[in-house]
């Protein structure tokens, strides 16, 4: 820049060839510096670019020296893991060759031991053959001696046992059955005991005993009598088990059946109110008390249908209305559900704009089908319609009984009101409970069986089912009989029916001789 200011000035001051010489001097130097900077500047790039280079191959350089050290590395684990690999495998082999080896030493082994027990059996058939032909032999003279047949013996000698067999089975039989209650006891108390701990028990809304009040425990040993004949008396015309134990001023009356308890309580009262108590007098008073209760079913049915506003019933009807007191349904009282249910139709009822008081009156004898004199194969509701329509109710009545549990076809308003009613009463928390209608039909079952037996004048079921007590006529059935009876009864329970633990069948058979004084 000096040197071309110096030009200029000097163009300026002294003219054109001079001026020209000192700008060519000028641009030379320049162009001389410029190159001199040039290389300088590019020996200067050349270094930095030759010092690039040379770490980026040292580091290219340092990365291939790393991939092959990893590629060696694998390549030796791989090795190792070969050599691995065939030192197994030629244990493997080792291994095997040995249990081959030691295969086909059991298997000659087996071939040696299988020959020797071939060549035992051929002895052993040998040795059969000739106990036969020793054993013919043998028969073949004893029936030489004997002069009969080895069957015609056979058929002696079990004639000769079959009598002696028969009268020995049923006191064998006898044995085996106290013999196993005596083994069974203490492993029947475990399992009542885990049952205990495992099971809790519903509170029975129907008690299955009747606890009898007395003065002074004297009184006890008169109702026992002499050698227990008064409390048997008492139990055969009741059909109730009493028990006399320890519990101070008080007898329990145990039977599944509240009117049997009912009987057995007033007979019990009426005897140690008047002091006499003998068998005889203890089949006057219940015959009396039976009475009496019948007497107080019939009472209680005409209550019942006043205390309703029922009028206009059969007596018939009125008296099944009266043994609904002392039946159940499910643990449920029969009469007070049967009252309740009426109640509860004539109330829906009247809210419907029908008639109350039909509503009430087939309510109320929706379940008399449940307490018939006698027990036909019919569903209950189905045998209520026939008997209500056998004492002259109304058509539309009958059918609203019959037809409460859908056995029959509902024909009028009145009738699904009646079912509706009974489910809500059934429903009712805490009205019913299933185990005790299922025990009552148990019961009266195990009656039933054993009164289909001929001879059988009487049947009671005692123990809360765990004895049948059956009465027999002496004129018909003799002691020997009597045994086969009672077999013959517990097999058929044992076969047919079901039920908890064992049942004890006692049969009684009591010779009785009457006269008149006149």
């Amino acid at each position: 820049m000096v040197e071309i200011i110096i030009g200029l000035i000097a163009g300026f001051l002294g003219g054109g060839t001079l001026s020209y010489f000192i700008w060519d001097k000028a641009l030379k130097s320049k162009k001389a510096r410029i190159i001199s900077e040039a290389d300088a500047a590019g020996e200067v790039l050349k270094k930095d670019k030759m010092l690039q280079a040379k770490e980026r191959f040292l580091q290219l350089k340092s990365e291939h020296e790393k991939y092959i050290n990893e590629k060696n590395s694998k390549i030796t684990a791989l090795e190792n893991k070969m050599k691995q690999r065939e030192t197994l495998f030629l244990q493997q082999k080792n291994e095997h060759q040995r249990v081959v080896k030691d295969f086909e030493t059991e298997k000659r082994n087996v071939e040696v031991i299988r020959e020797n027990l071939n060549a035992q059996l051929e002895v052993i058939e040998q040795k059969n053959e000739e106990l036969d032909r020793l054993h013919k032999l043998q028969v073949e003279k004893l029936e030489l001696i004997s002069g009969m047949s080895g069957e015609e013996a056979k058929a002696q000698l079990v004639e000769s046992m079959k009598e002696e067999a028969r009268s020995e089975a049923m006191s064998f039989i006898n044995e085996i059955m106290e013999e196993a209650k005596q083994t069974a006891s203490k492993e029947a108390k475990k399992v009542v005991v885990k049952t205990i701990q495992r099971v809790a028990t519903e509170t029975a809304i129907e008690n299955a005993v009747t606890t009898f009040h007395i003065d002074s425990d004297e009184i006890k040993g008169r109702i026992i009598g002499r050698e227990g004949r008064n409390i048997r008396a008492l139990e055969a015309a009741t059909g109730v088990e009493i028990i006399v134990d320890d519990t101070p001023e008080a007898i329990v009356l145990s039977a599944f059946d509240p009117v049997r308890r009912e009987v057995a309580r007033l007979a019990l009262h009426q005897l140690v109110t008047d002091g006499r108590i003998h068998p005889a007098r203890i089949e006057e008073v219940v015959q009396k008390v039976q009475k009496q209760v019948e007497e107080e079913v019939i009472e209680t049915g005409k209550r019942t249908t006043i205390d309703l506003g029922i009028h206009g019933l059969h007596p018939e009807l009125i008296r099944l209305i009266g043994k609904m007191k002392y039946r159940s349904s499910y643990g449920q009282n029969l009469l007070q559900h049967s009252r309740e249910v009426a109640n509860l139709c004539a109330i829906m009822a009247a809210e419907l704009g029908l008639n109350p008081k039909k509503a009430k009156r087939a309510g109320l004898l929706h379940d008399i089908g449940k307490v018939p004199d006698d027990e036909p194969e019919l569903p209950h509701a189905v045998l209520g319609m026939k008997l209500a329509e056998k004492f002259k109710e109304k058509p539309d009545i009958c059918n609203a009984i019959g037809s409460h549990h859908d056995e029959v076809e509902m024909q009028t308003l009145l009738a699904p009101i009646v079912q509706v009613c009974d489910a809500i009463s059934g429903a009712r928390p805490g009205a019913r409970r299933e185990v005790v209608e299922s025990y009552i039909k148990r019961l009266k079952g195990l009656e039933d069986l054993a009164l289909s037996y001929p001879g059988v004048m009487k049947t009671y079921a005692i123990q809360a089912g765990r004895e049948l007590r059956v009465i027999v006529g002496s004129e018909k059935i003799n002691d020997q009989e009597s045994e086969q009876l009672s077999y013959d009864i517990a097999k058929r329970i044992q076969d047919e029916m079901t039920y908890p633990g064992q049942i004890k069948i006692t049969v009684i058979r009591e010779t009785r001789a009457v006269s008149y004084a006149k």
